[in-house]
């Protein structure tokens, strides 16, 4: 796990570094705002079309060569970029072929990578080993968003792209010593006869469908509980590097100066939180609905914030609950399905939110539009905080109470141990 970790840090800091950059060369080709979000489109869609597949993947695949696949292919296309910027042959078309294709290689190894890290620990220890993930996660981009300047200004743009393509070979090289845990990976007998491994191999297949998935997904209730629950946050929250930018240099008056010691304090609140999410050992859906609906009544009192100096004190606490309502949700989504399925619900789970990533950051901007940045974050906090309150409400009022039933003659034996069940 230790080793896990290290692979990951330099791998996020990787990644980036050359999403730091990534959105500078774009401009840099075809100087203009626009495309630089379609080409962030580009990455983004497999994910909404092509994350069952990958999860099918996932399931099917031995996890250890796939995650190890994957990342090589990652450093392939990545080292792709980094000569042709060299050679000055990047262009809008090739870029954005590159664009996709790390997103469709993103699809099989995000979780790939996500339920190998599981697999290294206890099934007791998962909800700590995903915070020491979102850690681990928080670290890196604080190291890679610094370090993408520094590598740009004294070796070139190419040098951020070459330096993600060894951070995943790094990973691919790591991978083949990991260690399971004991017991989190099942164990098949060598030993079976013809007619056993084609049995199982038939009912393998049979398992191993993107319905299969599907189905799970949609009949398990905290399931979709808790995508509805993060899908509220993800439209009418959350998006700070959005409405908090538009805030500090709106009505704040401040620059950009003043919008990046906010990005700094919501890093460092991440971080914190996913310290306090790493000690989370039963996480649920009440929990990370109660953190997100925190979360909502703290981005009102943010959005009422007189100074930048208010906004500093409130902007923790938000990022805090934010990362351990993350961490919690993580750690439920992953470990609730069945090993055999945690493949395909993860992706069933990018599809879902790559449509918020999507359609969220529109809706958010057209809100501002009509009510302003202050107006904008109130009216998206109230509605995280008193839809996921009703939700709480309901779920609470649908409680099915125990019935106390009077024994007659002639009843069954034991009916007391039975009511319940019953």
């Amino acid at each position: 796990m230790r080793w896990w970790s290290l692979a990951n840090f330099v791998s996020n800091a990787g990644t980036w570094m050359q999403l730091t950059v990534q959105n500078l060369l774009v401009l840099q080709i075809t100087g203009s705002a626009a495309a630089t979000g379609l080409s962030m489109s580009v990455q983004a869609a497999p994910a909404l079309f092509m994350s069952l597949l990958g999860g099918a993947a996932v399931d099917r695949w031995p996890r250890k060569l796939t995650a190890a696949v994957s990342q090589a292919l990652l450093g392939a296309i990545a080292f792709t970029t980094a000569v042709l910027v060299a050679l000055d042959r990047l262009d809008m078309a090739s870029l954005m072929v590159l664009a996709a294709l790390t997103g469709v290689v993103a699809t099989v190894d995000g979780p790939a990578c996500a339920l190998l890290g599981n697999d290294l620990v206890p099934l007791d220890d998962v909800p700590s080993a995903i915070g020491v993930g979102a850690l681990v996660h928080n670290a890196g981009r604080l190291a890679g968003a610094a370090l993408a300047g520094v590598t740009v200004g004294v070796l070139g743009t190419a040098s951020a792209y070459a330096a993600n393509g060894l951070s995943f070979l790094f990973v691919a090289a790591v991978i083949p010593f990991l260690r399971p845990a004991p017991g989190a990976v099942p164990v098949i007998p060598a030993q079976r006869s013809a007619p056993e491994r084609r049995e199982r191999q038939r009912q393998r297949d049979e398992d191993m469908t993107i319905r299969q998935g599907l189905l799970f997904f949609a009949r398990r209730p905290r399931l979709v509980a808790l995508a509805a629950v993060t899908g509220v946050s993800a439209v009418f929250g959350r998006n700070y590097g959005l409405t908090l930018a538009v805030l500090v240099t709106g009505p704040l008056a401040g620059g950009a100066g003043s919008f990046g010691t906010v990005s700094t304090v919501l890093a460092v609140g991440g971080i914190l939180g996913a310290v306090l999410g790493a000690r989370l050992h039963r996480p649920s859906v009440r929990l990370v609905g109660i953190l997100a609906a925190m979360g909502g009544l703290l981005q009102v009192a943010a959005a009422l914030s007189p100074s930048l100096a208010v906004l500093l004190v409130l902007v923790l606490p938000m990022a805090v609950v934010e990362s351990v309502s993350d961490t919690a949700g993580t750690a439920v989504l992953q470990t609730d399905p069945p090993a055999h399925l945690r493949g395909r619900v993860l992706g069933v789970w990018s599809s879902i939110g790559t449509v918020w990533g999507l359609g969220g950051p529109p809706a958010l901007g057209l809100l501002m539009e009509l009510a302003g940045a202050r107006g904008a974050l109130v009216t998206g906090g109230l509605v995280v905080a008193g839809s996921i309150g009703a939700g709480l409400l309901l779920r609470r009022r649908r409680t099915v109470t125990a019935v106390t039933v009077r024994t007659q003659e002639g009843d069954v034996t034991g009916r007391e141990a039975l009511s319940t069940a019953a």
